[in-house]
């Protein structure tokens, strides 16, 4: 933190800001339905640890999230244990009730107030190899986000969390999709330490959804035609889609980021 500080310009975060954490809540993580594991672990792991994510598979040693950690954070985490690495999530800078960073996931954890002094900050996403850095108390990333002219699944502050993420005291609120109501996604929910939350939703009629074939690609809209119930698509869909086995995952990533960027309610 003190390296990222160090190359970090600007004024404090306003305090009621937040970082949210953004997952598919219908996955698994090995065997086990992700929120079922986050239940018994109680932290929020990385990828490192659960070998999942939203964005790109890269989190292994000498793999490409490995080497922009390694970038970013001057080398302090080349030899450390996967459960000691940083988690990502993105700073809420618009205040969105979706959250910060819809593209990798149609749910949140929104972190508390407290966490921010132990996050740092980068734009655009580490992927990119970012320049600009920021901390909680010198932060001028906020006014490079709202600048610039990216497409909004792509407009996130990436934050890092350091130091583990307790559910049980890290975390205001589990922030889910409404298409998760009454079904295994809430139960599971219940036994998590932390209260419940309902953004408006994610929702797309596959008529807007063919009018978009440019963004990911033609494939893209088919598959999701193809998944829609009674010509919807929402996450507990796609979800659905996910668990069937005859789709790959990567496709179906696809499929999501189409409902993300022209299905969100909360924007609307």
């Amino acid at each position: 933190m003190r390296h990222v500080a160090a190359s970090s310009r600007g004024r404090p975060l306003p305090p009621d800001l937040r970082v949210t954490m953004h997952f598919h809540p219908d996955r698994s993580s090995g065997n086990r339905p992700l929120l079922v594991q986050m239940a018994t672990d109680g932290v929020y792991r990385s990828q490192f640890v659960t070998g999942t994510s939203n964005g790109g598979l890269t989190a292994h040693p000498g793999g490409a999230r490995w080497r922009w950690e390694s970038r970013i954070f001057a080398g302090a985490y080349d030899d450390a244990a996967p459960e000691l690495r940083p988690v990502y999530g993105a700073l809420n800078y618009r205040r969105e009730r979706t959250g910060g960073a819809p593209r990798f996931g149609s749910s949140h954890f929104r972190l508390t107030s407290e966490s921010l002094a132990r996050a740092t900050f980068c734009y655009p996403d580490s992927s990119a190899g970012p320049s600009h850095f920021g901390v909680a108390d010198r932060c001028s990333l906020v006014g490079l986000a709202e600048a610039a002219d990216a497409d909004a699944l792509d407009d996130h502050i990436e934050a890092q969390l350091h130091g583990p993420v307790r559910l049980d005291r890290d975390i205001e609120a589990l922030v889910l999709d409404p298409s998760y109501r009454g079904t295994e996604v809430h139960e599971a929910a219940r036994h998590l330490p932390c209260p419940i939350e309902w953004h408006p939703g994610f929702r797309l009629g596959v008529a807007e959804l063919r009018r978009h074939p440019h963004y990911r690609g033609r494939r893209y809209v088919d598959l999701g035609t193809e998944i829609a119930v009674d010509s919807l698509l929402t996450p507990n869909i796609i979800g659905d889609a996910a668990r069937t086995g005859r789709y790959e995952l990567q496709d179906l990533k696809k499929v999501w980021h189409c409902l993300a960027r022209f299905g969100n309610l909360g924007t609307r």
